[in-house]
């Protein structure tokens, strides 16, 4: 009895020590693989990040998103927004780099991820970031208080065209970013001279349409979802926007294209999402497969819909090569204007 009770003992020492084994190596396997970090993320809240002020396109467009993501229950983790205003988006460009590696980061960007590196406002580009998708196309927007002397955007080319220096306008870009740049795209197109000499103003945390209600300046270079409810409200009056045809509803799709007023140009606005530089391969997976099946949604069309955008989805791949394409052509239009740092 006594040989069978230690062989009997042996073998239950030898079955729990080979357990014991089994187990601490899953334990190890599961906690250091991609395949198991893929399988739980995102366990932890997202940090979303609009590089401007409250109010303004970026933060519109990454509050749409973090809204829909919740309502369809694609995304279950919290997605609080954090606003990093500053620089034209270069603050935000910083801190990201600041990040590198990180999982929970996500931000919205638009043409101000190249124009401030293609005007040297700041030394990154959407080449030190991850691009995860672009979602949608917004286009510019100029528009005027209702008190205002203008009533058609020829009017106030006509001005400038006698005077550059007649027609005051900002935007809530830097100088030489987008606000300013589209404006002056819409000038050349329509035969002003001289628009190097036209006055821009440049505000942050998006003041623009505070400053055109207070008589600050004559009009304002914006979105058309920026100021969708001033428009609406009628202490805003649009005189053109950018697209190839009428937009939204509303409010917004009584501003006239600026082909209808007799000018030949268009200017697009895309919107997308970057995460921080080497973000990991599967945070990137999921983000951009989560965000194909939102754009799918009748949340999302609604979304689009009501801020006048167009659907214009890409997936990470083809977003990096749409901004390659993109970076050489703004190239063009800012050595146009005397504005590509060299």
């Amino acid at each position: 009895m006594n040989k069978r009770f230690k062989n009997l003992s042996k073998m239950f020492i030898a079955a729990l020590s080979i357990m014991a084994l089994v187990l601490t190596g899953c334990g190890k396997k599961d906690a250091g693989t991609d395949g198991s970090k893929e399988a739980a993320y995102p366990e932890k809240p997202m940090t979303f990040i609009a590089p401007g002020g409250a109010g303004g396109g970026w933060d519109t467009t990454i509050r749409t998103v973090a809204k829909v993501l919740k309502d369809t229950k694609l995304v279950d983790v919290p997605m609080p927004i954090t606003n990093k205003p500053g620089g034209g988006g270069g603050v935000t460009l910083a801190y990201l780099q600041e990040n590198k590696g990180d999982e929970k980061i996500v931000s919205v960007y638009s043409p101000p991820i190249i124009l401030i590196n293609l005007n040297g406002t700041s030394k990154y580009s959407y080449k030190d970031v991850t691009p995860i998708a672009r979602l949608i196309t917004d286009y510019a927007a100029f528009v005027v208080s209702k008190n205002s002397k203008y009533k058609s955007i020829a009017e106030v080319m006509d001005a400038l065209k006698k005077d550059p220096k007649s027609v005051k306008f900002g935007g809530n870009s830097s100088a030489g970013s987008m606000d300013h740049i589209q404006f002056l795209m819409i000038a050349k197109a329509a035969g002003v001279k001289d628009i190097k000499k036209i006055d821009y103003i440049s505000f942050q945390n998006n003041e623009g349409a505070a400053q055109l209600l207070g008589g600050h300046i004559d009009l304002l270079s914006t979105g058309l979802g920026d100021v969708s409810a001033l428009l609406e409200s009628g202490d805003l009056v649009g005189l053109a926007q950018t697209a190839d045809e009428r937009v939204g509803e509303g409010a917004i799709a009584e501003i006239p294209t600026c082909k209808e007023s007799g000018i030949d140009a268009v200017f697009y606005n895309w919107r997308g999402l970057f995460g921080a530089p080497d973000m990991p391969e599967y945070a990137l997976k999921y983000w951009e497969e989560t965000l194909a099946k939102m754009v799918e949604t009748p949340e999302w069309d609604e979304a689009v819909k009501k801020n006048g955008w167009s659907k214009s989805y890409a997936n990470s791949a083809d977003f990096a090569a749409f901004l390659d394409k993109t970076n050489e052509e703004y190239k063009e239009i800012l050595d146009d204007i005397g504005m590509l740092k060299k």
